[in-house]
């Protein structure tokens, strides 16, 4: 026996029914609160900051050098090394001493001119030019704070 308070068997349920429009309506209001697509046309020239592109990353001329002598030296070494893998009468231990010495010998010879080119370039001392009356104050200020919670009050003594 069916209640009378009771859905049909088979029938949905008024309340239910209700209850889920609601909450649908709720949904489709924050969909389209959330987002916003703006389709102006954007300017091909702005004041945005550059922006790396693909390919070679952004370094100096000096690197770019380096690290295409770098590529060139390691293909080429590739080659010698599969021969040398493929006798197989070489101790591996041997093969990385011959070919690695010169790679830290050549590293040593880089760092070496960096560091000569860099005494080289010493700083230039700073010349400044006053007119007129000119106070130059030296005052060295000290405080220690303690405590969680720290008040400063940097005042120049007077």
């Amino acid at each position: 026996m069916q209640l009378p308070e009771q859905p049909v068997a088979g029938q949905p349920d008024l309340i239910v029914q209700q209850n889920a429009d609601r909450l649908l309506a709720a949904i489709r209001d924050i969909e389209q609160s959330t987002y916003h697509r703006d389709d102006t046309k954007l300017p091909a020239v702005g004041d945005a900051p550059p922006v790396p592109q693909p390919g070679q990353p952004p370094m100096s001329q000096w690197a770019v050098n380096a690290s295409g002598v770098i590529k060139a030296v390691s293909v080429a070494s590739l080659p010698v090394g599969g021969a040398l893998w493929m006798v197989g009468q070489v101790d591996p231990w041997a093969l990385g001493i011959i070919f690695g010495s010169p790679a830290v010998a050549a590293l040593a010879v880089a760092r070496l001119v960096a560091k000569v080119k860099d005494a080289n370039q010493a700083t230039q001392p700073v010349v400044q030019n006053y007119y007129g009356n000119v106070h130059h104050d030296e005052r060295t200020v000290t405080s220690t704070t303690r405590g969680v919670i720290a008040n400063n009050r940097n005042q120049l003594p007077k």
